[in-house]
Parts: structure tokens; C-alpha cells; sequence
């Protein structure tokens, strides 16, 4: 409780993401998602209610097909991590009803950009795609690429939860994506185009516990922020790319 000592607002946005590495320790993903949340929101309960924005995951969704995705939807999470993440939100809600703390968890869905490292097993696919690119190696690509994803730049994130804690906003669980569909097959065509050569892509088997497709339905996200406008997906790989380059030098 004493790191929330005289915070107005916290900014909740620590995990173990990635989905494999909770199918393989899920009492590890369970632990530090699902409990370490509860321990944030009893925290800023006991310290004047304090404004709580949190991350949760577009994962919640999982084998629902509807798409875009909608908060009201039912969630069918897939993986460990998708239900530790789902329980973050759920605790969050409680504590809303029952304490009436002021919360705001997001739905993340793919973030990417400046800052994000490739250099570990579990990695997202914006940095590691762009680090083998830039390396000469082959690009691992999971399944047949027509998976899609609803890619986010890290600076419109940022604005966002920037955004909500100045404003001090409360609402139910939130996506934070902007509705733009991208399959892996089309990111491989963007990352060629802005290196200006084509690349090797090596094919893997496709992942247990990752969803088919994700896209965001924006309509509650836009009633909530509405001048908050999103970066396009070629611009953000730009702007990633240079950043992997300038570490690069």
C-alpha cells in the first residue's frame, strides 16, 4: 500500500504477457496478472481511492468470431493468459461496484513500436519480424500468415492513457485499437516495402492458445477520446524501423 502513498491516479500496466510462456507456467502468468492486479486495486482503495487505469488484452475475446470486437461480446478466453488478464478486468469492475474506486481497464489489443525488443522466446511479432529483417535472417513466421491483428502504435497508446488520467476517465473494460485489420502475410509486405527489398520467411507451426483473428471495434474508445486519431500501420513500422536501426549503429 505505500507505493500508492499519495497517488491521485496509477497507471497499471505490469504482466507476464505472452500466451505461450503462460501455457507453459500458467500458475506464473495466474500470479502475476490476475493477482498483482488485486494487490494494485486494494492498494489505491486504501489510499483515497485513487484512479486506477489498467491494461488488460483484446486476448479476453479468444475464440469468439465475431468480429470487430466488441466489449460486449462474450469473452471465450483460449489461454492461461487471456483468463488472467480477463480476471484483472473482472477485479477491477468489482472493486468499482463494491468500493467505488474509479477505474479504466483497456483492452490492448497489438502493440507495437519504438522500444520494443525482440531479444527474447517470447517477443511479439512487430520487433521480431523487424530485427531478423534487418539481421538477414528469415522472418518465423507462425502458421500461414492470414492471421490477422489489429496493430497499435505505442505512441497512441500512450496519448491515450495519458489522456485518462488527466481527464480522470472511468468506464467499463475499453478496446484500445482503431478497427484496421492486418493479416501477418500483408505486415511482411509492409516491412519489405519499407526496407526496400524483399525478405526469407521461415514457416513454423501455428501456436496453441493464439487467436485466429483480432480486430477492434472503436465506437466506445471514440465516445470516450474523441480527437485521439491513429497512427497508420505503415507509418508506425517506419518510425519502429528506424529506432531498430538506430540501436543497430
Amino acid at each position: 500500500d505505500s507505493a500508492a502513498d499519495g497517488c491521485q491516479s496509477i497507471v497499471h500496466l505490469a504482466a507476464l504477457g505472452s500466451v505461450p510462456r503462460s501455457v507453459a507456467d500458467p500458475e506464473a502468468s495466474h500470479a502475476a496478472n490476475a493477482t498483482g492486479t488485486l494487490r494494485v486495486l486494494d492498494a489505491a482503495r486504501h489510499n483515497d481511492n485513487a484512479h486506477v487505469v489498467l491494461a488488460s488484452s483484446s486476448s479476453v475475446y479468444g475464440a469468439n468470431p465475431t468480429l470487430p470486437k466488441v466489449e460486449t461480446l462474450l469473452c471465450q478466453p483460449m489461454s492461461p493468459y487471456a483468463v488472467s488478464k480477463l480476471a484483472t478486468e473482472q477485479y477491477a469492475m468489482a472493486y468499482a461496484a463494491c468500493y467505488d474506486l474509479p477505474v479504466l481497464p483497456f483492452r490492448f489489443f497489438n502493440v507495437y513500436g519504438p522500444g520494443q525488443h525482440a531479444g527474447h522466446v517470447y517477443a511479439a511479432v512487430v520487433p521480431v519480424f523487424l530485427d531478423a529483417a534487418l539481421a538477414g535472417r528469415p522472418l518465423p513466421l507462425n502458421g500461414d500468415g492470414e492471421q490477422s491483428r489489429d496493430f497499435t502504435f505505442v505512441g497512441t497508446v500512450v496519448e491515450t492513457l495519458t489522456r485518462a488520467v488527466t481527464d480522470r476517465v472511468t468506464s467499463g473494460p475499453t478496446n484500445l485499437a482503431f478497427g484496421t485489420r492486418t493479416t501477418l502475410n500483408e505486415l511482411i509486405r509492409l516491412i519489405e516495402a519499407a526496407l526496400g527489398h524483399p525478405v526469407q520467411i521461415e514457416r513454423r507451426d501455428p501456436r496453441p492458445g493464439d487467436v485466429r483473428h483480432s480486430q477492434a471495434d472503436n465506437a466506445q474508445l471514440r465516445g470516450l477520446f474523441p480527437d485521439i486519431t491513429a497512427v497508420p500501420l505503415q507509418a508506425g513500422i517506419a518510425q519502429t524501423l528506424d529506432w531498430f536501426r538506430s540501436r543497430r549503429s
